[in-house]
């Protein structure tokens, strides 16, 4: 089996433990603190907020570390901050505490998490970089799926001081042994070239845009723009879902709802990653981009029980491919030489709808008092991002149509991103 193979595997079980302790639980773990050590509501949203901020910001930073060093020795650092931020939640007594130790976390989690995640898995594959970024990916659905859980039915039984133990020891546990024995930063460590093919001669140049060039480019500027109105209203939606789905549903019919965006998000992205072997990336990524915001307004209208739990399953499966889409468009864009750089500052970019979205969301639905105008609104930001990429990919056709019919005849047409 390619070497690359046990890379993805690896982060699929290091996703698990990142997501589900450091996305996923964060409504658990807050909730905790609210009630158990009387924090506010408002500074538990915050320090959402502030994680989120934490790890887009430092991701330019760690992008030129796994330029630099063995992606170890950043995974395991990134591990042992997120551990050490965990641990420090228990003797937490004021609000500043509370805002330091959720910054630190999202240190953790970014180093640890999905950069150096997408990072590996485009340096390491070429022809099948897809299906190995959803598989990898689908680690981030089972975390929240399984882990979570787990850690809401611990505070609930020993209380967050334990529990916040618990996780602590899990991130180390779940991301550090596995990641120092099996990752490596590219093929040529073992002797492979990309997809691999065994290395014989001169170790392989990883090829590329500059990152000067990518963020010179509308391309660029055009997806990470698009993405801070996608991923408003992807983890606005999300943020909100468990208030969406009380207004419709009751008992043990909505706990059980609760489980269908992450389970068609885990079959949507496995789906995907076959898919994009076959479909050009953009045009896949247009109908992903519709699919959410149509769902989306589907769930702000619907009355009927089914319509809802379908209009929940169709959003899953959007929200498995968009974040999956970000990365695998960067990199089939820009190539390998910068793509941490490129990618750490569009996910930094893309890091700003990310924290506004629950904040946007819970302001509608405070002056509104339904969850329906709220997801309306989530649908129009969708929108945006969706007109904005397609603008951005009919300009870029444009230019390079343009610059093919300059060349001399027969030298015919090369792939864009605009296809």
């Amino acid at each position: 089996m390619y070497y690359g193979w046990k890379i993805v595997i690896t982060l699929f079980i290091t996703l698990t433990f990142c997501s589900g302790l450091g996305f996923y639980n964060h409504a658990v773990t807050l909730q905790a603190l609210v009630n158990e050590k009387g924090l506010s509501v408002e500074l538990a949203s915050s320090a959402v907020s502030l994680f989120f901020l934490a790890s887009g910001v430092v991701g330019l930073w760690i992008a030129a570390l796994l330029d630099r060093y063995d992606v170890r020795y950043i995974v395991c650092g990134g591990a042992l901050i997120a551990t050490l931020a965990l641990f420090s939640i228990r003797f937490v007594t004021s609000d500043w505490q509370v805002m330091l130790a959720y910054s630190f976390f999202g240190v953790g989690f970014a180093a640890s998490g999905l950069l150096s995640a997408t990072t590996l898995v485009t340096r390491w594959f070429a022809e099948k970089r897809a299906l190995a970024l959803s598989i990898a990916s689908t680690g981030l659905s089972v975390g929240g799926i399984i882990v979570t859980p787990a850690s809401a039915l611990l505070i609930a039984e020993k209380g967050i001081d334990y529990s916040v133990t618990i996780f602590a020891l899990a991130y180390f546990f779940g991301v550090v042994p596995l990641s120092w024995l099996f990752l490596k930063s590219r093929p040529s460590e073992i002797g492979l070239q990309i997809d691999g093919a065994k290395l014989t001669g001169d170790v392989q140049v990883a090829t590329g845009v500059l990152f000067r060039d990518a963020i010179q480019s509308h391309y660029f500027w055009g997806i990470s723009i698009a993405y801070v109105f996608l991923m408003m209203a992807q983890v606005g939606a999300l943020a909100h879902q468990y208030g969406l789905v009380g207004e419709h549903l009751t008992g043990q019919t909505a706990a059980l709802a609760l489980g269908v965006i992450p389970i068609a998000s885990i079959i949507g992205r496995l789906a995907g990653g076959i898919l994009l072997d076959r479909f050009h990336a953009p045009h896949f990524a247009i109908g992903m981009m519709l699919l959410q915001s149509a769902s989306l307004f589907a769930l702000s209208q619907v009355t009927s029980i089914w319509a809802f739990v379908i209009g929940l399953g169709l959003f899953g499966i959007s929200v498995g491919n968009l974040l999956m889409l970000q990365p695998l468009l960067i990199a089939s864009t820009f190539g390998q030489q910068h793509y941490g750089r490129i990618y750490g500052l569009s996910n930094m970019m893309t890091t700003f709808g990310i924290a506004t979205g629950p904040l946007l969301l819970g302001v509608i639905y405070a002056e509104t008092g339904r969850y329906g105008f709220a997801y309306l609104a989530a649908s129009a930001a969708g929108i945006i991002g969706y007109l904005i990429y397609r603008s951005v990919l009919k300009s870029e056709l444009k230019s390079e149509l343009k610059s093919e019919l300059k060349k001399e005849p027969g030298e015919g047409l090369k792939e864009t991103p605009g296809e």
